[in-house]
């Protein structure tokens, strides 16, 4: 990767904007998925082939509406010939690369591009601000040095709270674009050669302060995680205490429709496995006095826990859509933690690392430790 640094002109948004651009119109890519702003205010992530339409492109928006990795398996998964350049936050690169995995993404004809991430808000926050299009600019003061604090009247998202690696990287990430400790008249680049050349980069080397400013960020926002982790485990450590933890679940499915790790085309909880003949209910009332409707909430947030919490890459999109304020995320990030360690697995990391779920090793259960029948 060849490092370098760009003045910024004009604004740090003008001069990202302006870097898509000469992708774009020199041909190192055909289109963009990047996050435009749309006419209400909001931010979605679109596809453009319009280079003047990166005009409202706005990569550096402080909010996340969905994590744009499923966006990119819908741009990739059954082919394309077009070169497709995706600007993603890091937990987007996590997801995308975990997707990849599991062949819901591919790759071939993809520039990744990725932006330090300094933190975003609830979308509802976000759109209700009128001074939504300055939130960025107010962050870039704290990221110099590594303090990022939410500006007056918000509060980040509980995801981002405790998100410990905020930064785009790893070997599948073509373009990254640095602004944690960098001087806010520069922004950091970390290119591949063949996007190097096409953004005609001059070799320089990484901003002084920036290892500093990174270390300082990443201790403050993995203080946050352990706090936020402790105090689940110490109100959860049984089946009882789970149930009560998802007791106000109204099984309205947005956690595993908002996950971009979710991607099963067909899931078992949206089939009539689970439309139980009437019959059924009052047999299972009858042995236990009581059963609740409907019925399988608790096996619904196990199942899910079960299949993916392995690949969980902390976006914290299912605690922000669950309309009774469960902390989804809170709960796969402590199971994760424990399950990602057992495995030596970190998802995201590689493409050539395979997900636990996809591999059988032969001395697996030893490690974990179990010991093998003689």
């Amino acid at each position: 990767m060849i490092e370098s640094m760009v003045e910024v002109q004009d604004s740090p948004l003008q001069t990202i904007q302006g870097l898509l651009r000469r992708l774009l119109t020199g041909g190192t890519v055909d289109a963009l998925l990047v996050p435009v702003t749309l006419p209400g205010g909001g931010v979605a992530p679109m596809l453009v082939t319009d280079p003047d339409a990166l005009e409202r492109a706005d990569p550096l928006a402080p909010v996340l509406p969905i994590n744009a990795a499923r966006a990119a398996s819908q741009l990739t998964m059954t082919g394309h010939q077009e070169r497709l350049g995706v600007v993603l936050r890091a937990c987007e690169i996590r997801a995308l690369v975990e997707l990849v995995k599991f062949q819901q993404v591919k790759l071939d004809n993809v520039v990744v591009i990725g932006i330090d991430c300094l933190g975003t808000y609830p979308v509802t926050d976000y759109q209700a601000r009128e001074d939504r299009s300055q939130l960025a600019e107010g962050l870039r003061a704290g990221a110099v040095s590594g303090d990022l604090q939410p500006a007056s009247g918000l509060t980040w998202r509980a995801a981002c709270q405790m998100c410990e690696q905020p930064l785009p990287d790893g070997e599948h990430v073509a373009l990254a674009m640095g602004l944690v400790g960098v001087e806010t008249g520069q922004i950091y680049l970390r290119a591949r050669s063949d996007v190097a050349e096409a953004l005609d980069l001059r070799e320089a080397e990484a901003p002084v302060g920036r290892e500093a400013a990174v270390a300082a960020l990443i201790a403050a926002r993995t203080e946050a995680r352990d706090e936020a982790l402790a105090g689940f485990r110490a109100r959860v450590h049984s089946m009882e205490g789970l149930l009560a933890e998802f007791s106000s679940c109204i099984r309205c499915h947005n956690c595993m429709i908002n996950c971009p790790i979710c991607y099963c085309r067909e899931c078992i909880f949206r089939t009539p496995t689970f439309e139980h003949e009437s019959e059924l209910y009052y047999q299972w009332a009858a042995r236990k006095g009581t059963v609740r409707l409907m019925p399988d909430t608790l096996l619904f947030h196990v199942t899910r826990l079960n299949h993916m919490v392995t690949s969980c890459v902390g976006c914290g999109l299912c605690s922000d859509v669950c309309p009774v304020e469960i902390p989804v995320a809170t709960v796969f990030r402590a199971v994760g933690e424990k399950a990602q360690a057992l495995f030596d697995y970190h998802p995201g990391r590689s493409v050539e690392e395979a997900a636990p779920v996809q591999e059988f090793r032969e001395e697996e259960l030893t490690a974990l430790g179990t010991k093998p029948s003689s």
